[in-house]
């Protein structure tokens, strides 16, 4: 081989040794640019992530620990029970009552409240004049505290001097015992509760509707097709990820309603109204026996993430998203 092919060779070899070592430096830079993004993401969530630890994943590990213990008249950990809490929760006639109350309430309050803000936000999408203060007017609720409106809700059920009662002798009708009658007690919070839920879910679903872009409905104009066809076919199809959010977030906040029935009821008459969330209080904090309530809080949970699951699992194939 002559002087100048190893010449060549050489210089072919620098150049590759060269490429490589530019592409070893790129990647090393591309390396320390994304940690240097990633640490300053982590920065950022810090504050976050702590909050998250004190707030929740501290008292979560808390109600596991306790769930296995045993505690005095006093709430002071008295000794280890394993799963003993649990079997005798499970055991126990009053807990599955206040599943059943709580299931029934449920039922009552989401499918009620979830028709009723749709029915509203169809009602205020178009573009008449005056629309705007019957938006506002059916978003109130939501501005109102828990114990605000049911105070004012006990003020309306009441047996001698509520408007309600007031309205059914006008029209001939007995007075109802709205909250001291086991037939009507879990109704009436359920009707309070559909009030107070109906301003978040109008506002929610209402946004959903305006999303829906305009030419869509005049191309269904054109084609034929009636409200109530286009409603149908068209208007529920496009806000269903907007249904889908409201079913899983009323779900899950039907299944952790307390305020309401400690105002009006505490959880009577006769047990009526007694749902999980008021029994783990009860337990925990009138009893003072935090095993058992803290047993209650984790199975609880786990409903809770159990319905949310089969909710993603089985309706969110009927979601259209855009």
């Amino acid at each position: 081989m002559s002087t100048l092919e190893n010449n060549a060779l050489a210089r072919g070899t620098m150049k590759k040794k060269k490429l490589a070592f530019s592409k070893g430096l790129k990647l090393q830079s591309l390396r320390s640019v994304r940690f240097k993004e990633q640490a300053l993401a982590y920065v950022f969530l810090a504050p976050s992530l702590l909050l998250f630890g004190v707030f929740l994943f501290y008292p979560l590990l808390k109600s596991v620990y306790l769930s296995l213990h045993l505690t005095d008249p006093r709430g002071r950990i008295a000794a280890f029970a394993g799963l003993d809490n649990f079997k005798e929760l499970f055991a126990s006639d009053a807990f599955m009552k206040s599943l059943q109350v709580t299931l029934s309430f449920t039922l009552l309050t989401v499918p009620t409240c979830i028709i009723l803000a749709l029915l509203l936000a169809a009602l205020t999408h178009n573009k008449l004049g005056g629309m705007r203060w019957f938006r506002f007017v059916f978003s109130l609720p939501v501005a109102i505290s828990v114990g605000t409106g049911s105070v004012i809700w006990m003020m309306l059920y009441h047996p001698s001097l509520g408007t309600l009662n007031y309205f059914l002798t006008l029209i001939g009708l007995n007075p109802v015992n709205w909250l001291t009658d086991p037939a009507w007690a879990l109704v009436s919070v359920a009707i309070m509760t559909i009030w107070m839920n109906l301003g978040f879910n109008y506002i929610v679903l209402l946004s959903g509707l305006q999303g829906v872009p305009e030419d869509i409905y005049d191309s269904a104009r054109i084609d034929g097709s009636g409200p109530l066809r286009t409603f149908a076919r068209i208007t529920l199809p496009l806000v269903s990820p907007t249904l889908f959010f409201v079913g899983i977030v009323s779900v899950i906040g039907a299944f952790q309603s307390f305020g309401q029935i400690h105002i009006l009821t505490k959880g009577g008459p006769m047990n009526s109204t007694d749902v999980i969330v008021f029994n783990i209080y009860q337990d925990a904090f009138v009893n003072f026996r935090f095993g058992i309530g803290s047993a209650q809080a984790l199975v609880l949970f786990a409903i809770i993430l159990i319905l949310t699951a089969v909710q993603f699992r089985f309706l969110e194939k009927k979601v259209h998203y855009q």
